[in-house]
């Protein structure tokens, strides 16, 4: 069935995602704690978010967001960069140490693309691309 397909490939994702971003994790100087590395990954998932954005996100207070991006900025995962248009708003973007240590790309589907290459016709392909956008459309106007 549909649903349950893509029930299975959304828990295969965040298996892979989890695995990557918690493998990760060690008990050392400046490494990040789970919640830390949550808050950073999520900072990364909303591509610059503002603190405010932050926290409505994980559904916490902002003073509590503050904390953690703070705490994310001083171990040198998170960058604070000020607005152009608005000098009081500070957009969150992830830095290169978190792109290192977490390995942020989506290089475990590429396997899979090819083979759903060899499997089906490019007509076929673009018609599923077509399905996944407008699916993925339809899961970003629903939130």
């Amino acid at each position: 069935m549909l649903k349950d397909e893509l029930s299975r490939l959304y828990r295969q994702f965040r298996l892979i995602h989890y695995r990557k971003l918690f493998g990760n994790i060690q008990e050392r100087d400046g490494s990040l704690s789970a919640t830390e590395a949550f808050a950073a990954d999520v900072i990364f998932l909303l591509d610059e978010p503002t603190i405010t954005q932050l926290a409505e996100n994980l559904g916490i207070s902002q003073p509590n967001a503050t904390y953690k991006v703070n705490n994310l900025s001083a171990k040198g995962y998170v960058l604070k960069a000020t607005s152009e248009d608005d000098r009081r708003e500070c957009r969150l973007q992830v830095s290169e140490k978190f792109h290192n240590y977490y390995d942020t790309s989506d290089s475990f589907l590429r396997p899979a693309l090819e083979k759903l290459r060899g499997q089906y016709t490019e007509e076929e392909l673009k018609l599923f691309e077509t399905m996944l956008h407008s699916l993925n459309d339809d899961v970003d106007s629903a939130e």
